[in-house]
């Protein structure tokens, strides 16, 4: 069975641990509406993508 000879420190331990860290999201603007969405996906105010209507808004049943 593996057992290691010496013991990893606090330091060696704490600098692997840091890479894992969120990254922010590229945000693009969209050509119809000017919002900041993220890219390659439909954009949630206006429903577009590609310059083709993919989301119909919703409409209100009063």
């Amino acid at each position: 069975m593996a057992v290691p000879k010496h013991k990893t420190s606090k330091q060696r331990t704490h600098s692997r641990s840091s890479q894992w860290k969120l990254s922010t999201p590229n945000l693009v603007e969209c050509p119809q509406c000017r919002q900041l969405i993220r890219s390659h996906r439909v954009c949630p105010s206006c429903g577009y993508y590609d310059g083709e209507l993919k989301l119909a808004e919703k409409q209100d049943n009063d």
